[in-house]
């Protein structure tokens, strides 16, 4: 969707249209779902969080202004907020729990088996990450979003954004035991944090 058609759409939505409220979470709902699940234990918890942010969305709607700020990345903070007071009300520490509605590609029985273990790993070393670190881990690498779009969300530079982008890819290396010369898949071919 194009950034005027989105804006168009979000200025119906404030207005109070309901049709225009569904496009929205028609349209955000899978990418906030996903940042959520890999942020929670279950799959209960990602639905009902993302529940969450999508009633925050409606509430907030008549007082947001862009500000040059995206739409995407205002439900991104809703999203990252709601995950810190998940974890807060609980007092929970992350834990880990493979869905079954992850994509799948339909492997073997064995190649599932060695997958959901990869899975469960990464999550494990994600999770040993700062927030900060995880949330831009999961925007770039599992939202696929670019360096400016990561910015615009967290509110910082895109410089600032590679940079902490590398650091916590050595990092989850390191905390998933990759050897140096293995590490060098997690950020291309050269040591510089720029790039």
């Amino acid at each position: 969707m194009k950034p005027a058609d989105l804006e168009m759409l979000v200025e119906r939505a404030r207005r109070g249209d309901t049709e225009a409220v569904a496009a929205l979470y028609r349209l955000h709902a899978p990418a906030i779902f996903r940042y959520i699940a890999y942020r929670v234990p279950t799959e209960e918890d990602a639905e009902d969080l993302t529940a969450e942010v999508f009633v925050r969305m409606v509430e907030g709607l008549p007082s947001y202004r862009s500000a040059g700020v995206p739409f995407e990345a205002w439900l991104y903070r809703i999203a990252a907020a709601r995950v810190a007071d998940f974890y807060r009300r609980a007092g929970r520490h992350g834990q880990t729990e493979l869905f079954e509605s992850l994509p799948d590609e339909a492997p073997l029985p064995e190649e599932r088996l060695e997958e959901r273990h990869e899975i469960a790993a990464l999550k494990r070393a994600l999770e040993r990450l700062p927030e900060e670190q995880q949330t831009i881990l999961l925007l770039r690498f599992v939202e696929r979003k670019s360096h400016r779009e990561v910015a615009a969300i967290l509110g910082k530079s895109e410089n600032a954004i590679k940079t902490l982008q590398y650091r916590a890819l050595n990092r989850l290396a390191g905390l998933l035991g990759l050897a140096h010369k293995e590490r060098h898949y997690l950020r291309g071919d050269d040591d510089d944090p720029s790039s």
